[in-house]
């Protein structure tokens, strides 16, 4: 890839002017091109102008539905127009393709223009071609040198508005098949899947605790530098942080205090944030920021951040936008209630869907691609041979960095006495803590010999979703199963979660299926096309899934796709994200209480991978919400390995209330951890079981 960087070569579309000798008939031309979503259809891209300004017409259009139509050339067609006006062009012959132009996004277009022929490339694909009449004068005149002029030419019926890349003419058709993959343009995102202490609310809206000094906390948010096929772009410069208000994208003013209102963070020194850019390094900035303004003091207007960088010049693709964002002061504390669960005379109790007192701070309301952070819970366990007390008590301040799984439990036994007057089942034993663990003399930390030092452990219990990425990939490659173990065991007692161990257990194979399938894919470490990739992903899918009888839908590949966040071509960072969200569910699914409901079609207890919206979606009646009771499973799109519920299912239904609920289901509690299966009832069998489950709702997904 050429220096980018160094010349960037974007210009205005209005700016694109260009002059074309036309000799036998033939050139051909290629360009990025970037519409900003003020653009107005039907809209002329590109106009041709004979030299001496005798005739002009449209050259490159995009009519009223989105459509991009490739039209005749006046010195070379018979069917050329003769009209300016594309409102009056639905009679002349062009070249075309059923692709709908998206704004705010790069698209490459490739035309070939020949006597009798014209072809356009979308994306280095040939996707659409017209056959034509050349004029009858064109042979007699071949040797003459004649001139046309390609712009963008402003006025009457040209609404289009943006940016063009790498804009070339070739005197002669040539191949540009692949001239889309030659310095493509760069563009500035955030990467969401790096975020932390970011909660979502139900609205979408981010909600971040800021304010005065002694109450704000810092969160984090990774900045990305990549060209379009999502390839990281290593060149050094620094990235700046803003804060805008969301209605007018205009600066937030200084606090009363006259702080800064975002600042940034380094050695635990508060700089305002002007003062203290980030450095791309591989193509990544990385931000510990604190907001210093709070909504209620700003009309309880919601924010911004903007990210750019101002050195490669101010253009939208290379300035990246947060979500809306909500800054609070929080100050409230949090009580959990007391619960005594009680073992029966025959099974052991079994927690399978996890709830919340706070039904509206459901799993699913958090931030996708955040740790749900909360106080440090302190757990007392006291074992008998009948009854187990588990006394919780949250600490009162919220300010611990502490990170907490979704490990609540909504349980299909009683509670002793009965269920809690105040229905708030919002924790259970943990699950370093489960059956069969609990009396075990390898609890005794100090009994072990550990060869991972206790530094790695807490360095594990403290990071980052991305730091304890990085750590496992750093620790898969050198240290044995066995020390894995000890590491996933030693993880689960001190973060109190046995779910954080599950995460640690798969990751010596996670880690090296990912790193051979890649290998295979691309030998070369080059990016590949996205349809060639989705047959070894599928393959390597069903055979860690143990699924011989299921393969993945259209609509599964294409969520995959999204969660890779590629279009066409696959980088290698792209199938990353794949593999990290993809591999976990696989390895779920390969258990013996998850297979079988995966492998069933009739009824079709897991329709496949959708999302959050497609699941509520599908509990929607003609007249509103399904009848009590209607539920559908799904895998969580917004949670990727080593996050501790990467892999789980959920429960998305409609509850007694008459709204949608998400509940995560907790089945190494039910048919117990690792590998150590419990003889019980089929899933299905206990799903129904619950009484706010009555019927399996369907997926109606359009083709």
């Amino acid at each position: 890839m050429s220096d980018a960087m160094g010349n960037a070569r974007y210009s205005l579309l209005k700016d694109l002017r260009a002059e074309i000798e036309v000799k036998d008939g033939t050139f051909s031309l290629c360009f990025w091109v970037y519409l900003t979503n003020s653009t107005m259809f039907p809209a002329t891209i590109i106009q041709q102008v004979c030299s001496d300004v005798s005739q002009s017409a449209p050259f490159l259009v995009i009519n009223d539905h989105k459509r991009i139509n490739l039209l005749p050339l006046l010195l070379l067609h018979e069917e050329a127009p003769h009209t300016g006006n594309i409102n009056s062009l639905t009679e002349v012959a062009y070249a075309t393709v059923d692709f709908e132009f998206p704004l705010e996004n790069w698209v490459h277009i490739g035309c070939e223009v020949c006597s009798n022929h014209m072809k356009l490339q979308i994306n280095g694909e040939i996707v659409g071609e017209k056959l034509l009449s050349p004029l009858s004068n064109m042979e007699s005149n071949s040797n003459d040198l004649r001139k046309i002029v390609l712009a963008n030419i402003g006025g009457d019926g040209n609404n289009s508005q943006g940016y063009v890349h790498n804009f070339e003419i070739f005197p002669s058709v040539s191949s540009i098949k692949d001239h889309h993959l030659k310095d493509p343009p760069l563009k500035l995102s955030i990467d969401e899947s790096s975020a932390s202490e970011i909660e979502e609310e139900s609205d979408g809206v981010w909600s971040i605790v800021g304010g005065k000094a002694s109450c704000r906390r810092n969160f984090s948010l990774d900045v990305v530098l990549s060209n379009v096929f999502g390839q990281l772009v290593d060149k050094e410069n620094e990235v700046y942080a803003s804060l805008l208000y969301a209605d007018t994208q205009t600066p937030v003013e200084n606090t009363t205090d006259e702080e800064a209102p975002i600042l940034a963070s380094y050695d635990g020194i508060e700089f305002p944030s002007y003062e203290r850019p980030s450095k791309l390094l591989l193509g990544r900035a990385s931000f510990k920021l604190k907001i210093s303004q709070l909504s209620s003091k700003c009309d309880n207007r919601l924010f911004l951040i903007k990210f750019c960088i101002p050195k490669l010049g101010s253009y939208p693709f290379l300035e990246a936008l947060s979500r809306p964002i909500r800054c609070i002061s929080r100050s409230r504390n949090t009580r959990l209630s007391t619960l005594v669960w009680k073992r029966s005379s025959g099974l052991p109790t079994h927690n399978l869907m996890q709830s919340s007192a706070m039904d509206d701070a459901s799993f699913e309301n958090q931030h996708p691609v955040r740790e749900a952070k909360s106080s440090p819970l302190m757990k007392r366990f006291r074992f008998g041979h009948d009854k187990i007390s588990v006394s919780v008590k949250a600490e009162t301040s919220l300010e611990q960095p502490d990170e907490e799984c979704n490990s609540h439990a909504w349980t299909t036994n009683q509670v002793e006495n009965g269920t809690p007057a105040n229905d708030e089942v919002y924790d259970s034993l943990s699950d370093s803590e489960s059956i069969g663990e609990r009396n075990s003399p390898s609890n005794n930390v100090a009994s072990r010999r550990y060869p991972i030092s206790d530094m790695t452990v807490f360095k594990y219990c403290l990071a980052s979703l991305t730091e304890r990425s990085l750590m496992l990939k750093e620790i898969a490659s050198l240290a044995s199963k066995k020390e894995i173990s000890e590491l996933a065991h030693h993880v689960s007692l001190y973060s109190g979660c046995s779910h954080h161990g599950n995460q640690i257990l798969i990751a010596k194979r996670l880690v090296e299926d990912g790193t051979n399938l890649w290998k295979v894919m691309s030998p070369n470490n080059n990016h590949i096309p996205w349809e060639s990739a989705v047959y070894e992903i599928e393959e390597q899918f069903m055979k860690i899934a143990s699924c011989s009888s299921r393969s993945l839908s259209h609509q599964d590949l294409e969520l995959l796709r999204v969660i890779a966040g590629c279009h066409e071509y696959l980088a290698q960072e792209n199938f990353e994200k794949l593999w990290c969200w993809l591999y976990p569910v696989a390895y779920i699914i390969s258990k013996e209480w998850i297979n079988p409901i995966w492998n069933s079609t009739s009824p079709k207890w897991i329709e496949g991978f959708i999302t959050k919206e497609e699941a509520e979606a599908s509990l929607q009646g003609p007249t509103g919400l399904q009848e009590p009771g209607t539920f559908v499973l799904r895998f969580p799109t917004s949670r990727s390995w080593p996050h501790p519920d990467a892999g789980s299912l959920i429960v998305t239904y409609v509850g007694n209330d008459y709204r949608v609920h998400h509940r995560l289901l907790s089945l190494d509690r039910v048919y117990g951890s690792g590998d150590k299966g419990i003889d019980m009832k089929p899933l299905q069998d206990m799903l129904l079981a619950e009484p706010e489950l009555t019927r399996l709702g369907r997926i109606i997904r359009s083709h």
